[in-house]
């Protein structure tokens, strides 16, 4: 092998993996994973197993997109089964766990009437003592809540259950990933290194930096046999030259779905970051990590939904982040698990937690976290905020997927912080139900028509206009709609022009113009520059 330096080619994909399925926070946290293994992996795998046809029909059915089912066609049922038994014999003491949860719920709904809750300790699991806390709210319903940072110091936190699957992708669609694990194929490489490997640095650098092959092979411990396959990811071709942004205005480029990065001469901010790939024929002009600035500045994270925390981006900058900012939680809740702690825990150091209304100063900028109401099917989630971002005198807010549902609220954040110009808005109305994010957290079956009635959905007309009228803003772009086909394989949304989102999107956007504000529902890439009336500081 020479000494030859090697570009990693910009359209591998660094795929995290939790017991083989696509890894998000839910899978990291100890007690949430506990939940999502018995209530939805084994639940998929079994229902494979025993009808693998029954899986093969449904993922052909538009209708049954984002469904529990397994892609694989019916095939492959054997290899399934060695991980069904695989997952049950490497989690088992997870799986005591969870069941240990159920358990404590029924006992405390059974046995908790408004007296003392300290004789019912001795009733906690075995498994469980220690790690929970019992709690009355002040209407007496009993509930308990976790030392979640003492779980991840535990035998629950096993940080052997993760990998990294390295492959080539040539297009922007890929089949729906959550319901599907990943057996692997022969133009997949798999990397049996946990999360926060700094290997994973390393590797993602080359694909603006030059490297040693040699190194990045004995760094990521590449066996001989996998050689071969590992150096087809890389390239003596270097890729295009990145040009920092150096001008007078603050530049404003929209990533597709719910990812902003706004820049100036010495700024840049990211937001929520879902970034294709390049280095194929797409359909569709968009920005890629090949736009993204060697030193990201602040990175903002609205809320802990997988198509706003997304690994698969998030890891391989991790290298060029040098803050992260999360919205506040230590609520302990199972429903409600830290960003900090899942942050940390997965090799990102500088990670920085906001409360609502609180600000964070730096140079010529103010980030501050405003509420963010809805979109969590009414459950008690404090991870999530919207973000205020005044650069000098220009102000946007990044509502997310919020949902007005108290249009006063949002009056008296104005009273503290004025008008806004510019708004982007989520307005992913319909929404999946409760069951479809949170069904597996869930100790008692919920009926149908509660699930259905409560739903991860953003805003409709009726409440993205309270907050236009509110702040008065001069222009309103609707994004987070999950339109981009690279974003299909987490969200399952396939609109057309009859779909609500788009009816309810198109009549905010008329009325929108109709005010003299300029309007539009991003879709693909944009790019504005705004002009601060006060001089940015380079």
């Amino acid at each position: 092998m020479s000494n030859e330096l090697y570009y990693l080619k910009p359209n591998v994909v660094i795929e995290p993996l939790v017991d083989r399925w696509y890894a998000w926070s839910h899978l990291i946290s100890p007690a949430t994973a506990a939940m999502n293994i018995t209530g939805r992996h084994l639940r998929i795998m079994d229902s494979y197993i025993q009808s693998p046809q029954i899986h093969a029909a449904a993922v052909l059915n538009p209708k049954m997109l984002g469904g529990p089912f397994i892609d694989y066609k019916g095939e492959r049922v054997v290899e399934i089964k060695k991980l069904r038994d695989d997952t049950v014999a490497a989690n088992s003491r997870l799986l005591e766990f969870a069941e240990a949860l159920k358990t404590l719920d029924v006992f405390l709904k059974g046995t908790a009437v408004g007296y003392s809750l300290e004789p019912l300790y001795e009733k906690v699991p075995e498994i469980l003592k220690g790690y929970v806390e019992l709690v009355y709210d002040l209407n007496n319903n009993v509930s308990f809540r976790f030392f979640e940072s003492l779980l991840y110091k535990s035998e629950f936190y096993n940080k052997k259950s993760q990998s990294i699957l390295l492959w080539l992708t040539n297009n922007d669609e890929r089949p729906f990933c959550l319901s599907t694990p990943r057996l692997g194929d022969d133009h997949m490489l798999d990397l049996d290194i946990p999360l926060d490997h700094f290997g994973i640095d390393e590797l993602s650098r080359m694909k603006r930096n030059a490297g040693s092959l040699p190194d990045i092979i004995e760094t990521l411990k590449i066996a001989p046999a996998d050689v071969p396959l590992f150096k087809s990811f890389f390239t003596v071709t270097p890729p295009p030259v990145y040009e920092k942004y150096n001008g007078e205005n603050v530049r404003m480029r929209y990533f597709g779905h719910a990812c902003i990065l706004l820049e100036t001469c010495g700024l840049s901010i990211l937001i929520d970051p879902v970034i294709s790939y390049y280095g194929y024929t797409s359909q569709i002009e968009h920005y890629s990590d090949a736009d993204i600035p060697d030193v990201i500045d602040y990175v903002l994270i609205t809320h802990n939904h997988q198509d706003h925390i997304l690994l698969e981006t998030l890891l391989p900058l991790r290298h060029k982040i040098k803050n992260l900012i999360v919205p506040v939680t230590t609520s302990g809740a199972l429903q409600d698990p830290s960003l900090k702690l899942f942050f940390q825990q997965i090799g990102f150091d500088q990670v920085i937690e906001i409360n609502e209304m609180e600000e964070i100063k730096f140079e010529n900028c103010t980030i501050t976290g405003l509420p963010f109401t809805g979109e969590h099917s009414d459950l008690n989630v404090r991870a999530k905020t919207c973000f205020h971002v005044r650069i000098q005198d220009f102000t946007f807010l990044f509502a997310a997927d919020s949902r007005i549902l108290e249009s006063r609220l949002y009056e008296h954040v104005h009273s503290a912080i004025g008008d806004i110009d510019v708004i982007f808005l989520g307005m992913e109305c319909d929404g999946a139900p409760l069951s479809w994010l949170y069904g597996p957290l869930l100790t008692s079956e919920l009926p149908r028509d509660k699930d259905q009635s409560r739903r991860l959905a953003g805003s409709d007309y009726g409440k993205g206009i309270k907050l236009v009228e509110i702040f008065n803003p001069k222009e309103v772009y609707v994004y987070a709609m999950g339109q981009e086909p690279w974003l299909e394989f987490i969200s399952s949304i396939k609109y057309t022009d009859e779909s609500n989102p788009i009816i309810q999107s198109n009549r905010l956007i008329d009325d929108c113009k109709s005010r003299s504000i300029i309007a539009e529902r991003l879709f693909g890439e944009k790019e504005i520059l705004y002009s601060p009336k006060k001089e940015l500081i380079g």
